[in-house]
């Protein structure tokens, strides 16, 4: 460490006080390890400011000594965006004192909150007030608002809302040379000059720092209406989709689509998860119906959308939540996923992909009879948000192949996936962002152009490269 690193860390160890930094690596290492347990680089420090000023003389000092910066929130991701992946000083800024609802006003159906406030926790902010933050995440009980901002995550009512970049409405941001840009209005009509929040939204930490943000509210549901049913074909769920959408007036909240292997991963690997159906189904879809109004029949329309259904034999079975709790058990196989995928020893090769929304049947039958074709034997998993396009596809080892020889077969299935999805006119990553896993796919999937814009932005906004270094960007 050199003398100007070695005074840069004492500087910050005195703004932040004795609470506000980790510095033996015993303290640091969950803050360099991600949630599947991938352990990058090394951290001076982690830094915890507990205020905006804070962060931003965090950020100049260490901009100052050429000390990299990897913001941090619920540390949630699953592309290595948020711990250190280069061999340089580097300290960890986490936002996890930063959690306070600064303002909630109802009458504006609005909020603002900072960056390390949980999203499960503006959510019950949101619902105390009857209104309704539109943000829902499998991981929810633990992603921020700085984080899920940073890759613009989606989630389940994306179909309905949009993904997290429609819900705000402006950002507090601290840049790479410690200046605030404070821009949190709540103006809904605002057009004076470039929308500069945009750029922040989705950058992963890039080109700064997002310590708070404006949020719009919705009014709060008055009625939530869940049902699992067992769909025999995507095409099927497509079809049932667009019946859903037409007969509820467009009321649908979340459409999740689950093959038989992401019910047999939850059964075989969470507690307490049953399938709700009499036969096991080839596939499911979790449909969500919710209305603000207080004096609208929801239950009739998912009774009368379930039984078109099942004439039209899009459905062959289906339970619809008689309560909370009962609700609650049949969104468990889809938001255990992750931990079941994590508990079961292993993940595949899996893709964060976007397709068309008119053509997520077509892409999953077409690309699961290639693949099969081409490894026989070959397991799937591949579920996610089939209202917007979003499907998490995992292709897993056959039973009966060697780890080496599978080992060998990544980079020909990551080529196969990446035609498919150019093929059908889609995106590599749907909400998990980029970070330092999928750069060179970035780079290869975009336009010269398009990259050296946004090399150009990075240049301007960030020109010592010390925020996050090593992710999105080539």
């Amino acid at each position: 460490m050199t003398t100007d690193t070695q005074a840069a860390i004492a500087s910050l160890k005195h703004t932040l006080g004795p609470s506000g930094y980790f510095e033996d690596p015993a303290d640091t290492l969950k803050y360099r390890k991600d949630w599947r347990g991938n352990e990058e680089g090394e951290a001076l420090l982690v830094a915890r400011p507990a205020s905006t000023d804070e962060v931003a003389a965090v950020v100049k000092t260490a901009g100052a000594a050429g000390i990299a910066i990897v913001p941090q929130g619920g540390n949630t991701g699953l592309v290595r965006g948020s711990i250190p992946t280069e061999a340089r000083p580097t300290i960890v800024l986490s936002l996890e004192r930063m959690n306070r609802v600064r303002r909630l006003d109802p009458g504006n159906y609005s909020m603002i909150a900072e960056a390390g406030c949980v999203i499960q926790a503006l959510q019950e902010a949101a619902r105390d007030a009857d209104r309704l933050f539109p943000l829902s995440l499998a991981s929810e009980g633990s992603s921020t608002v700085g984080g899920t901002l940073s890759t613009n995550a989606g989630g389940n009512q994306t179909i309905r809302f949009g993904n997290a970049r429609e819900q705000v409405l402006g950002l507090e941001v601290v840049l790479a040379d410690g200046t605030v840009l404070e821009d949190l209005n709540t103006l809904r009509k605002n057009n004076t000059g470039y929308d500069l929040k945009h750029l922040f939204i989705g950058a992963e930490g890039t080109l700064g720092v997002i310590t708070a943000a404006a949020f719009r509210l919705m009014p709060g549901p008055k009625a939530t209406e869940t049902a699992m049913l067992a769909v025999p074909s995507p095409t099927a769920a497509q079809a049932l989709l667009a019946l859903a959408r037409e007969l509820s007036g467009d009321q649908v909240l979340a459409y999740e689509i689950l093959p038989r292997e992401s019910m047999d991963l939850a059964l075989e690997n969470i507690e307490g998860i049953v399938d709700p159906m009499t036969e096991p189904s080839p596939w499911y879809i979790l449909l969500e119906l919710a209305t603000a109004s207080p004096i609208e029949d929801l239950r009739a329309k998912m009774e009368t959308l379930l039984e078109r259904a099942m004439e039209q034999e899009l459905v062959t079975d289906g339970v619809i939540a008689e309560s909370y709790e009962q609700r609650r058990q049949l969104w468990r196989p889809r938001e255990e996923q992750a931990e079941a995928g994590r508990r079961s020893g292993g993940f595949g090769y899996t893709f964060d992909l976007s397709i068309p929304v008119g053509r997520v049947a077509e892409f999953l039958e077409t690309t699961r009879a290639r693949f099969a074709e081409e490894i026989p034997g070959v397991r799937f998993n591949t579920l996610g948000h089939m209202g917007d396009g979003n499907i998490h596809y995992s292709v897993k080892k056959p039973h009966d192949m060697d780890p080496a020889a599978w080992d060998q077969r990544k980079g020909a299935i990551s080529d196969m996936a990446h035609g498919m999805i150019r093929e059908f006119g889609g995106s590599f990553s749907a909400e998990h962002g980029i970070g330092s896993e999928k750069r060179d796919t970035l780079a290869d999937f975009s336009s010269a152009p398009r990259m050296n814009l946004m090399r150009a932005i990075k240049t301007a906004l960030d020109p010592r490269d010390i925020m996050n270094p090593g992710k999105v960007l080539l």
